[in-house]
């Protein structure tokens, strides 16, 4: 099959059969023709039709090396830094489409799942058959394109609590049983972000700190923990598979909420009620120092960053691109405070692609012979987006101030006092619609639901914000800042 296109997608949107849960009511086929999902399905489907572009397609596609088919560019293991520079390529491309709002865009797992495949032998540790699955499984997601989301969290019930400690032992999925079809898993994960995809993993959080090697210091612990320790990938259609969603942020006019009508991928809360996962598609089973591996040494999480880190260059670049907008058009752009704010998104935007140069410039071949870019300035990256991203925000508050409080609807704009609205909502250098759209666009950025999302998806898209700077503490190799302080201080002259 090799790279779809939107119509494919739709598709197998419309003909798959899931069970989706929204509103109180069960959806399970015809999901692009849904309202509150319409949107958004096009949107995805537009960024598959960009893969047979005529001007693009060697930059979203290489040719497969088992069929020879094109294929998206970011299944590529990359093994030079031209390969790296690709992927960067390809990716930049479907993140500037959407400035950046799409955070569950197919090469986001499919790094994942490149890194994976790449180190396969990570998970064949304690069974051989686990690490012939994941390459199968990489190389069938890549000749056939398909779109994965994730589920790693245990649901908030008690988090000062393992997951063996809950209340009820099924809070947090579980393995319920195995047979000799694959095994049984109940319980819950989220958050699965974008539940119109084709597919599913699911696999264990990332170990606390102070929990690496917890199997070693408390043997009881580790077997009451293993049974939720686990990695697979199962098809949206599998039986017993339920999603249960957030209010929908979608909105039907694009006049209106420019960002929400698009771009609204849905999260939701998935739930395995005694579901089958064969067992060609479990990739680790009860191990806990497996769970570790799959983190510490596969470089997944490194690949999967870089992808984060371009989107969000590409997402900065679309707010300084908004601010100098509504700056020009209302006149302020004059007014040394305004001059002020908007270098403040310039320095975030220049740190966000400094950082992205760095991690491409000193990237490595790994032990498993991947190109992977440097982690040090990526995980700065992780850890700085956080706190810029609502500091860019309220700036877009700041300027457009009361003028996001007052906009005429879609439907104002073709109604009796049209007339009005030309005279007293013009621009600077604009016409009342020109005005009004742009005045939209900032408030599903940094007003409406939709805007609060964001700002939240932002903030814990990598974590917990204090784990991940303590994780990052940890990790970086402290020890030659300080031997220069040391030598410093035992100089004679």
């Amino acid at each position: 099959m090799g790279a779809r296109n939107g119509k494919a997608y739709l598709d197998s949107l419309d003909n798959m059969q899931r069970e989706i849960w929204l509103d109180g009511e069960k959806l399970t086929q015809n999901l692009s023709q849904y309202p509150l999902f319409s949107g958004i399905a096009k949107s995805m489907a537009q960024l598959y039709d960009m893969q047979h572009d005529p001007l693009l397609i060697d930059q979203m596609t290489y040719n497969s090396p088992t069929t020879g088919d094109r294929v998206g560019m970011s299944f590529l293991e990359p093994k030079t830094m031209e390969d790296v520079a690709k992927r960067r390529i390809m990716m930049k491309n479907w993140a500037d489409w959407s400035g950046g709002m799409l955070g569950r865009t197919p090469d986001y797992k499919n790094s994942e799942l490149m890194a994976w495949a790449s180190a396969a032998e990570v998970f064949g540790r304690k069974d051989p058959r686990f690490a012939e699955n994941i390459k199968r499984y990489y190389e069938y997601v890549r000749e056939n394109d398909l779109l994965l989301t994730h589920a790693l969290l245990a649901p908030q019930v008690n988090r000062s609590a393992l997951a063996h400690e809950q209340k009820d032992q099924f809070i947090a999925a579980k393995v319920v049983e195995k047979n000799t079809k694959g095994i049984v898993i109940r319980g819950a994960r989220y958050l699965a972000t974008f539940p119109l995809a084709d597919e599913i993993i699911v696999f264990p959080p990332p170990p606390l700190l102070e929990q690496v090697n917890f199997s070693v210091k408390d043997i009881k612990t580790a077997a009451l923990e293993a049974p939720y320790m686990f990695a697979f990938s199962i098809s949206v259609e599998t039986p017993g598979l339920k999603f249960i969603c957030r209010e929908s942020f979608s909105k039907k006019s694009i006049f209106d909420h420019p960002l929400a009508a698009r771009f609204d991928e849905q999260d939701a809360v998935v739930v395995f009620d005694d579901v089958l996962v064969p067992w060609d598609r479990v990739f680790l089973l009860e191990d806990i120092e497996g769970r570790h591996a799959m983190y510490a040494e596969t470089d997944a999480r490194i690949h999967m960053t870089h992808q984060v880190l371009i989107r969000r260059v590409a997402k900065t670049e679309f707010l300084l691109g908004v601010i100098c907008k509504v700056a020009e058009m209302i006149g302020i752009d004059q007014f040394p405070n305004v001059h002020e704010k908007i270098i403040k998104v310039i320095m975030a935007l220049d740190t966000m692609k400094a950082l992205l140069v760095a991690s491409e410039a000193n990237a490595k071949v790994n032990r498993w012979g991947v190109m992977t870019p440097d982690d040090e300035p990526l995980a700065t990256s992780r850890s700085l987006y956080p706190l810029l991203y609502p500091q860019i925000r309220e700036i877009i508050q700041q300027l457009s101030a009361g003028g996001l409080m007052a906009l005429p609807t879609e439907l104002s704009m073709d109604s009796a006092i049209r007339e009005d609205i030309d005279k007293y909502y013009q621009g600077k250098n604009a016409n009342s619609e020109e005005r009004i759209k742009l005045f939209h666009l900032c408030w599903d950025i940094a007003g409406s639901s939709f805007g609060s999302r964001q700002e939240l998806y932002e903030r814990f898209f990598s974590g917990d914000p204090l784990k991940t700077a303590t994780a990052f503490y940890y990790h970086y190799d402290k020890a030659p800042v300080i031997k220069k302080v040391e030598e410093f201080l035992n100089r004679k002259i």
